[in-house]
């Protein structure tokens, strides 16, 4: 299908409309959202769950900040992954900012992929509600062992043919936004075996189909992501034909149009929130004296700054190659790999200096540093653990130097 894209326009234009929303990102970010999720915790539950999502979109939409990387049909900007970088960033300085603005997982990497692979009718029915903030949705594809988590290729969960569409039955866990979603994505094996590669199909699966059940919610470190990362049941749930997306046992292909721009899009955001951790800190350290002179003329403390500069930057310039790539029409797969890889662990430790810059109150309530650490370090482990990328990385490498098959 023809994807839509964004009408041409003057290169200067474009750069000054993107510079002009970035601008009005950070100061809605800075006006808005920071007071509500300071005065929380970054507990999003805690400070009013969905109905905080329909103000904080609401005021969004009002300072022309909501969606700005949905469709232009639906009212976004299409903005394409390098345009989108800066303006997330400074969405993801608040923990709430992305949730605010509507670039928060899983809702923008499900709005990216429909918009590659819907047909007309699921664009109308799925994407244009989501798109415009009107639901919330999930992607349905990690499993308790033995199936499909590091690994998809393990996916379990199975979609059997039946009359006008498929029954699917399985266990998913860690669904991220579950709890409120209007409609799942669903992977599910349509063909082969656990292990096996390709054979997968995914569905899609509104809220409330019979067999489709919430189990609960898995206790998880985090506590800033709307909807919660929660275990599914799925027993016979049919699926209507019209209801599939993409191709039949094509599933893995088409979660490639999604998982490398939502990995990237997961760099941007949480730049932005450990960009706050360290300048907050930065801002302590300059402001405290200790052993005759300010925190920030010692020089270690001055190693800590200059490692979280020197991170922070190197995650920018990796990530900007990925998205380059990924504008370019590739898979991009190894910039990706070796982006998300480097910025999980860069930006954990930038998070984790700032903790110790800031002393006591960098474990405290007082400052937003503990909070934000504790956000950041599961981004090591989902989007694919760094092992899993680092084997991966390895594995081209291999293939490409020494020729392996």
């Amino acid at each position: 299908m023809t994807v839509p894209v964004l009408p041409a326009a003057p290169v200067e234009d474009r750069a000054a409309e993107i510079e002009a929303l970035v601008a009005r990102t950070r100061t809605f970010v800075r006006e808005v959202v920071l007071p509500v999720e300071d005065a929380h915790d970054g507990d999003v539950e805690a400070a009013g769950g969905e109905t905080l999502r329909v103000r904080l979109q609401a005021a969004a939409r009002e300072a022309a900040v909501l969606a700005p990387h949905a469709p232009v049909e639906f009212g976004g900007l299409g903005l394409s992954m390098v345009e989108r970088a800066a303006v997330f960033e400074e969405a993801g300085y608040g923990l709430f900012g992305p949730l605010a603005t509507h670039v928060a997982a899983p809702d923008e990497g499900n709005v990216h992929l429909l918009d590659h692979v819907a047909t007309a009718a699921q664009r109308e029915r799925f994407l244009a509600p989501l798109a415009r903030a009107e639901v919330r949705s999930a992607f349905a594809m990690t499993e308790p062992a033995p199936g499909a988590g590091a690994d998809p290729s393990m996916l379990t969960t199975r979609a059997t043919r039946v009359d006008g569409g498929w029954t699917i039955s399985g266990r998913k866990w860690f669904i991220t936004g579950a709890d409120g979603a209007a409609f799942f994505i669903v992977m599910a094996r349509t063909s082969g075996e656990p292990g096996g590669a390709g054979g997968a199909t995914m569905f899609l699966v509104p809220a409330g189909t019979p067999g489709l059940e919430v189990v609960r919610h898995v206790g998880t470190v985090d506590r800033a992501m709307l909807g919660g990362h929660c275990e599914l049941a799925l027993t016979d749930v049919f699926v209507p034909d019209d209801d599939v997306l993409g191709g039949v046992d094509e599933g893995f292909r088409y979660a490639q149009v999604r998982l490398g721009p939502a990995r990237m899009t997961h760099v941007m955001r949480w730049t932005g929130a450990a960009r706050r951790a360290h300048e907050v800190a930065v801002a302590h350290v300059a402001g405290r004296r200790a052993f005759g002179s300010r925190l920030a003329d010692l020089g270690l403390m001055q190693q800590l700054i200059a490692d979280n500069e020197i991170d922070l930057a190197a995650t920018r310039a990796l990530l900007l190659e990925a998205c380059r790539a990924l504008d370019a029409g590739g898979r991009a797969s190894k910039e990706t790999s070796i982006a998300k890889t480097f910025a999980a662990e860069a930006l954990d430790r930038v998070a984790d200096r700032a903790q110790q810059m800031c002393g006591g109150l960098g474990v405290s309530t007082e400052l937003p540093v503990a909070r934000i650490a504790r956000e950041l370090r599961p981004f090591r482990i989902y989007d694919g653990p760094s092992e899993v990328h680092r084997w991966s990385i390895a594995k081209r490498a291999v293939r490409a130097i020494a020729g392996d098959a």
